[in-house]
């Protein structure tokens, strides 16, 4: 049984069995250069599906971030949405509103898009430790990295308002969809791992 931990000819990651990298330095910048744009492509994708809440959108970006995360591996998967955050800083339209730039962070979403990257993070450093393998470790990993996601979002939301209304127009409405979020990242996890071992 693997204890999770990598070593270099052993990928500790989703994408590391599927695409393993290479020593050649072109090589690894060229494939880092098109996981970065897939996932933020998928990060800009997920941002525009959503359901109207007040006031905070729900959208599929907390589920395509924790995959990411998952798949990619702290590493990529942080820069990865770095840089995704930094284009909607930038002004490009890439977040759930019709609107982009530095202020739209200071906004109602702001601390839940900052919180996308250090959920990735997290959710990536666990995967290559082997969580991101059986569906218990799964859910486990997808709850700390959405319980990641919401203090960072309930934080700023709670300068904006009383902590009980930041919970109750930012956390309350969203429990059963991260549930079911969960469920499908558990599911795709489990999916891919075994597409890949075959």
């Amino acid at each position: 049984m693997s204890s999770g931990v990598s070593s270099p000819s052993s990928p500790s990651t989703l994408v590391g069995l599927l695409w393993p990298a290479r020593d050649e330095a072109r090589f690894a910048v060229i494939r880092a250069a098109l996981l970065v744009a897939a996932g933020v492509a998928l990060l800009i994708a997920s941002a525009k599906i959503q359901v109207p809440f007040y006031p905070v959108p729900m959208t599929l970006q907390t589920l395509a971030v924790l995959l990411i995360g998952a798949a990619y591996g702290w590493r990529l998967g942080g820069l990865t949405v770095a840089l995704y955050i930094a284009q909607g800083t930038a002004g490009l339209p890439v977040f759930a509103g019709p609107m982009a730039g530095a202020a739209y962070l200071a906004g109602p979403t702001g601390g839940f898009i900052i919180g996308f990257f250090f959920a990735a993070v997290v959710t990536g450093y666990l995967a290559e430790r082997g969580w991101d393998r059986s569906w218990l470790s799964v859910i486990a990993m997808m709850a700390i990295g959405h319980a990641v996601n919401f203090a960072f979002g309930l934080g700023w939301l709670a300068t904006i308002m009383p902590l009980a209304k930041a919970w109750a127009v930012g956390a309350a409405p969203f429990m059963l969809a991260t549930l079911l979020k969960t469920a499908l990242a558990v599911a795709a996890m489990q999916a891919a791992w075994s597409l890949a071992r075959r």
